[in-house]
């Protein structure tokens, strides 16, 4: 009997467990997921739970709910990867053999490798919302918020979702405006890019949208600290930002158990060949989802899309065969922009995010870089396909490698 170790219940995890197990057979393979809790945790859900518009019951579910007859679930903490004996280590000294491993553990919030980030201010006056805990603590924030500096701060890339902090700041500043509050708050959004995301077409039209709203963009930011006394972002070159609220995405890294098992970067991600995902350091060990080092966005759609490919290859792989499909670096995210609107942004390694429609020429009906009702309810209806759709592996008519239809250059206005 061999043995598929997947490490994380989460998104690529769970995903890699549906669609394996319905492709292995059952007298040849044992599948097993190991996560440290029954809970999954819906992760677009928390940049909704601050405004009041979603409720955290609605973004947790079991995660046994979501795995296949044939699949089991161990719980406890990751200790160690033996990666030279082919054996996991737990918590407490439980041994779990492998014959095939798949690290799909993630990336998690470290507001404790910032110094001051996790001083007395924490949870007073500054938050973060990449956690169940700390989105339901922001919300109470919020809602007690009456006016002053809304600092919004991403410490360093790469993090999950890169595009949730603008996010955040569009619905802030929507909230605050629905509240009646807006000309007695000053926002700012301060980030380590030197705009307001890494690609240049993007980065244009995203930056005018936070000009339309009076956000004021602090760019190049490597933060080195926190002054709690004085209520101060610190930058490296000495600059400073004070603030009366600070919304921030702490350093995203991955799980400790992989540095403690020499697998991963100084970020504990794991380096993998970009189209294969397969370790650089161990042919029978890949890695998923947000827990590799591929340069591209940390996201569901990753996930998605890397799935669809992992899986052809991995049969190809425990096959003997060379692995013939190959990851293009597909993303694609809606974005939440407030007043009932978001647009969508499509993706990979080669083609930045260009305007257009989605997925379709012309009828979309999706719009690429393009404000509008139908990205805000595309985003939405996608927690729905999340639980029933992408969770479980069934099939979704989109492809998993990025098309040019329906995309196109933006025409640049001659220079006067």
């Amino acid at each position: 009997m061999q043995r598929l170790l997947i490490l994380g219940g989460g998104t690529a995890g769970t995903m890699v467990a549906n669609k394996l197990r319905r492709r292995l057979d059952r007298g040849d393979w044992q599948v097993t997921v190991v996560d440290h809790d029954d809970d999954h945790l819906y992760q677009p859900g928390l940049l909704f739970l601050p405004f009041g518009t979603i409720q955290a019951q609605q973004i947790v579910k079991p995660r046994r709910h979501f795995l296949p007859d044939g699949v089991d679930l161990v719980l406890g903490e990751i200790a160690l990867v033996d990666a030279d004996t082919n054996t996991v280590i737990l918590a407490g000294g439980r041994e779990l053999s492998y014959d095939q491993l798949v690290i799909a553990t993630g990336v998690s919030p470290r507001p404790d490798q910032t110094p001051g980030m996790l001083g007395p201010q924490w949870r007073r006056s500054v938050f973060d919302f990449f956690s169940l805990d700390g989105a339901t603590a922001l919300k109470a924030a919020l809602e007690s918020f009456e006016g002053g500096r809304l600092v919004v701060h991403i410490t360093d890339m790469p993090i999950k979702c890169p595009v949730a902090p603008l996010e955040f700041t569009f619905l802030a500043d929507a909230y605050l405006r629905a509240r009646g509050i807006r000309d007695r708050a000053e926002i700012v959004y301060v980030t380590p890019l030197p705009g307001a995301f890494t690609k240049p077409i993007a980065a244009e039209h995203l930056g005018a949208m936070l000009d339309e709203r009076r956000i004021v963009v602090e760019p190049d930011f490597l933060v080195e600290r926190i002054d709690t006394d004085t209520k101060t972002l610190v930058s490296y070159d000495g600059r400073e930002v004070p603030f009366d609220l600070l919304v921030t995405v702490p350093l995203n890294m991955g799980a400790d158990f992989v540095a403690r098992s020499g697998l991963g970067d100084e970020l504990n991600l794991v380096p993998v060949d970009r189209h294969t995902f397969l370790s650089t350091r161990h042919a029978d060990i890949f890695a998923l989802g947000d827990a590799n080092d591929i340069p591209t966005s940390k996201a569901g759609s990753v996930a998605h899309f890397s799935v669809e490919v992992f899986a052809d290859n991995f049969c190809e792989h425990i096959a003997g065969q060379p692995m013939t499909g190959s990851f293009d670096g597909h993303a694609n995210c809606f974005i939440e922009s407030g007043g009932g609107k978001g647009l969508l942004i499509d993706f990979n390694y080669d083609t930045e995010p260009l305007p257009g429609s989605y997925p379709l020429p012309v009828i979309g009906p999706f719009g690429l870089l393009r404000e509008n009702a139908r990205n805000h309810w595309g985003k939405l209806a996608f927690r729905w396909i999340y639980w029933h759709l992408l969770l479980p592996g069934r099939r979704i008519p989109l492809p998993s490698h990025m098309s040019m239809a329906g995309k196109h250059q933006p025409v640049k206005e001659p220079q006067s």
